[in-house]
């Protein structure tokens, strides 16, 4: 029982209002852990900056060379300050620029582009470098010791992955189509590209996805068999040409995503290859 003398409404008011907001020593506690969490842990926009990223794809342009066919042409369709919007007209083969070649492009009922799923677009990369054989040979070719030689230095090549020779060709793009074909007087191609030995050890002994090179094919340019494709893409596995950049990644550690469209009926087709560690 109070006495009414002694009783100050304001006073409890303001003592009520004080516990409701007065934080329990266990609520202090887990705040501050749930903070010190939030402060550990990157928002996606930190993680992402992180992470390295590195784009393996030409810019795709008039005039880029070709193995063969057509170079792409393009016109523009409209402007903007003619309509309000601007467009292109491109005219292209599917094996121009930086490309996807799928298994149909040489095995009869192969798959196509569509078919190729988006698990398979999505692999570790390791970057074979035979960049020291090619001053001397431009036919040079990545062979099985050279993959024995990678894995001494690198570690073991991932089950899955996409295995690619770095040449240094591409510093020949600027220079034209005849000096990235490699082009003879005789009008024979001279450019690096894989032995069909080394293709053979790593899909009998590592079940790789696929191979890419920094050259206009996955054969070296002199060939006239194209074994490579054939043991590649019949293996049901697929390659890419044209890379960019791999000597800008690591040997390995890296995974490579392969941003091809899903082209109707496709043997390939041009892609973005990015690549991130």
């Amino acid at each position: 029982m109070c006495l009414a003398s002694t009783f100050d409404p304001t006073h409890h008011s303001q003592r009520v209002m004080q516990d409701r907001v007065r934080p329990s020593r266990r609520a202090v506690l887990v705040g501050g852990a749930a903070a010190t969490v939030a402060v550990a842990l990157p928002t996606p926009a930190e993680a992402h900056a992180q992470r390295r990223v590195a784009d393996l794809t030409h810019v795709f342009t008039e005039g880029f060379p070709v193995y063969s066919l057509i170079s792409p042409t393009r016109e523009t369709l409209v402007t903007i300050p003619a309509d309000g919007y601007y467009s292109q007209r491109w005219t292209f083969a599917e094996h121009t620029g930086t490309h996807l070649d799928v298994p149909g492009h040489f095995v009869a009922g192969g798959r196509l582009t569509p078919e190729i799923s988006p698990a398979e677009l999505i692999l570790p990369i390791v970057v074979v470098d035979i960049s020291w054989k090619v001053p001397g040979n431009p036919d040079a070719e990545v062979t099985p010791d050279d993959l024995k030689l990678f894995e001494r230095r690198h570690g073991r090549i991932p089950k899955g992955a996409l295995v690619c020779m770095y040449s240094g060709w591409e510093r020949r793009l600027p220079l034209g189509e005849a000096a990235y074909r490699g082009q003879d007087a005789a009008g024979v191609y001279h450019f690096p590209g894989f032995d069909v030995d080394a293709v053979d050890w790593l899909l009998e002994r590592r079940g790789i996805n696929g191979i890419g090179v920094d050259t206009l094919s996955l054969d070296h340019g002199r060939s006239t068999t194209f074994d490579v494709h054939v043991r590649l893409l019949g293996a049901d596995r697929y390659g890419l040409e044209n890379i960019a950049n791999l000597a800008t990644i690591p040997p390995r550690g890296a995974t490579a995503y392969v941003g091809v469209v899903p082209w109707e009926q496709g043997s390939g087709g041009p892609c973005r290859l990015i690549a991130t560690w």
